[in-house]
């Protein structure tokens, strides 16, 4: 069979002119007024007469706006980011039919993401100019990097972050990304902390940069200005602007680090059939619950560190095993199998009862980890290296995973090892 071709999103900043800044303003400003009158049509429907309303309906909702004379002005920016903000409401209620996701919400002015999706029909892309619907010009785009050789995008998604920085992302199919060849190491556990970012079940430990930590003074001189200006002023706006650009240099610097780390774990861990990563299954919603080290693990970013991983280890034929947050991986000597029923947070290091043997509480429960991926491979899904904890959860939970090139789904019931 062949392999199919991966898609995946090139994001560039890009420098608008005061012509474009104020077109994409503008339709950014329609696409979320479209979003929000949909949004109230559907749930209106819903409510008064248990009716469910299908894009189709919607779209000719859309097309008697625009005759009107209240919202004519829909009709001066692009048809395409509209028809797509309606496409994407449809999405958003087909995952709320399915349980999959909360009721569909409202779009802020203030907290909502500034952004418009155009596709094949709006935009044009030749040599390297990208010019969209409504504009005279190409956008100045900084090509850090470069598309695909002969690959055009399929879509293009233009969009302003709280910092004021403007961003093209371009949806284009990549066959560079393919399962790749056999590395050294079969199999690996990553226990993910905090003094240590994860620790491999190699002994390797990796340091947490802590890029929040960095800026910390930083950050907060710029909130202490922001709450010196007055509220609604053109000043406030700035000082707010000031705030927002920290945010986004912890977050990309933080961003960037994860995925050099996660690229790096994917690369090197594989065998001639197949490799696995074996992880823990977080609640870092519950976890954020403790005030003491909300702020830390926050900085962490376990969340984006699983979800890297989940589809790269899709995009390059690897195997990722989640496992339960009940197992008790730290608890548990890797040498002998003993549990101690109590280990506080501050002990790092703790000494076996029953073989006497000296673990560092990391690297031990990642080769716990680790010894939970192996009984995956030997015996299939649902394989429990230790005995069931309170509460009746089993020890592995396999989940499925977002991508679909090169990675056989992952059920409770099974895993497919092909």
């Amino acid at each position: 069979m062949a392999q199919e071709v991966v898609k995946r999103a090139l994001r560039l900043r890009f420098y608008p002119t005061n012509e474009q800044a104020a077109e994409l303003s503008r339709t950014f400003g329609c696409v979320r007024l479209v979003y929000n009158k949909a949004l109230e049509a559907r749930t209106g429907a819903w409510v008064q007469e248990s009716r469910r309303v299908g894009y189709a309906e919607s779209s000719a909702l859309l097309t008697g706006w625009k005759r009107s004379e209240e919202l004519a002005f829909l009709n001066e920016v692009s048809c395409v980011p509209l028809q797509q903000a309606l496409r994407h409401l449809q999405g958003a209620f087909a995952g709320f039919w399915a349980k999959r996701t909360g009721f569909p919400r409202f779009k802020s002015r203030k907290k909502s993401r500034l952004s418009a999706e155009y596709t094949r029909s709006a935009f044009t892309f030749r040599d390297g100019a990208l010019k969209l619907a409504k504009m005279s010009e190409p956008l100045d785009i900084v090509w850090s990097r470069l598309l695909p050789e002969g690959v055009e995008p399929s879509t293009v998604t233009v969009s302003r972050d709280s910092a004021g920085r403007w961003f093209v992302s371009m949806l284009c199919e990549d066959a560079s990304i393919r399962p790749l060849a056999p590395a050294p190491n079969p199999i690996v556990g990553i226990d993910a902390g905090i003094t240590s970012l994860v620790t491999l079940s190699t002994g390797e430990k990796v340091e947490n940069p802590r890029f929040e930590k960095k800026d910390r003074e930083r950050l907060a001189r710029a909130q202490r200005e922001l709450e010196r200006k007055e509220k609604g002023s053109k000043n406030r706006d700035k000082a707010r602007v000031k705030v927002a650009r920290v945010h986004a240099r912890i977050a990309d610097r933080r961003r960037d680090h994860l995925h050099k780390l996660t690229t790096r774990l994917v690369r090197e861990n594989a065998v001639p059939i197949n490799c696995v990563i074996v992880i823990e299954d977080l609640s870092v919603r519950n976890m954020l619950g403790n005030h003491t080290l909300a702020r830390a693990i926050s900085d962490a970013a376990w969340s984006e560190l699983r979800s890297q991983l989940e589809y790269k280890c899709a995009w390059y034929g690897r195997d990722l095993v989640v496992v339960d947050r009940f197992y008790p991986s730290s608890k548990t000597c890797s040498a002998c199998g003993h549990q101690v029923s109590v280990l506080p947070l501050d002990v790092r290091e703790w000494t076996c009862t029953a073989c006497g043997t000296l673990h560092d509480r990391d690297a031990n429960a990642a080769r716990n980890l680790e010894a939970a991926g192996l009984a995956v491979m030997a015996c299939g899904a649902g394989v429990r290296p230790q005995r069931k904890p309170p509460g009746g959860h089993s020890a592995l939970k396999q989940e499925t995973q977002p991508a679909t090139v090169g990675l056989p789904a992952l059920w409770g019931g099974g895993m497919s090892m092909n």
